[in-house]
């Protein structure tokens, strides 16, 4: 079942992990992705290459999404590529973890404008094609840190708490445009980077979740295929956790 069939989708930060997974299904469900990434052209074109061979429309954007100017122009490019934005999935994010006594000035500034200025600069940039077609959906990649917070995370957890009251505001402003807009709260996924961990940190991890395993990229991109569709047409603003039961 291709819920996307002739949507184009907008996601930042795909080159690996989650936003990889989320590209994947997006193409397996019919979507034409626009996917950004930050450095290497070749791990880019990679991409690109593995996500169309059996025929999906993907393309590459080198782009920094914590520039306003390079957000509209990205927006700009995928109109002139393929003349729609239906989706948007703010995804780009990073972590620079310390205790507050510790965090520099850099570490929070650094982190504010990757996780959440980035999802301003986009969401603005997406507002005309979407405001003119009367239809579109955008969905923000929040945390459950966000919801909860957590020690040695103050820079994180705020961005990401920023995202929730971000994401509430503009599902108030353009709900009577058919516009959605909602975010994803995900637990502990298991990526290339918990890869590098402790196992025995990680069972530790496992054994405080409800469903006892750590949630997979997958996990998150099926409930971002869900909220980019049509199934979805009555849902806007809401939070929704990925996490096992992590905050049940």
């Amino acid at each position: 079942m291709n819920l996307l069939e002739g949507k184009v989708a907008i996601i930042t930060g795909a080159s690996r992990g989650i936003g990889k997974a989320i590209a994947q299904k997006f193409v397996e469900n019919g979507a034409t992705v626009a996917f950004t990434y930050l450095s290497s052209d070749e791990k880019a074109k990679a991409l690109e290459e593995e996500l169309t061979k059996n025929g999906g429309r993907v393309k590459g954007f080198k782009s920094n999404a914590s520039n306003f100017d390079e957000a509209q122009k990205l927006a700009d490019e995928v109109m002139d590529a393929f003349g729609a934005i239906d989706i948007v999935v703010n995804n780009a994010g990073i972590t620079r973890d310390n205790l507050l006594m510790r965090m520099s000035e850099e570490q929070w500034d650094e982190v504010m404008e990757v996780n959440l200025k980035s999802i301003f600069n986009l969401s603005k940039a997406v507002l005309r094609p979407m405001l003119k077609a009367r239809k579109g959906s955008i969905i923000n990649m929040s945390s459950v840190v966000g919801v909860s917070g957590n020690a040695g995370q103050a820079n994180y957890s705020a961005s990401k708490a920023g995202i929730l009251g971000f994401t509430k505001s503009l599902a108030q402003e353009l709900g009577s445009r058919n516009i959605r807009c909602n975010a994803i709260a995900p637990g502990f996924i298991e990526t290339e980077m918990t890869e590098a961990l402790d196992p025995k940190v990680v069972q530790e991890w496992r054994n405080t979740i409800p469903l006892k395993r750590g949630g997979s990229p997958e996990d998150v991109a099926n409930l971002c295929v869900f909220l980019a569709s049509d199934m979805s047409g009555y849902i806007t603003g809401q939070t929704i956790n990925v996490c096992g039961g992590m905050l049940t």
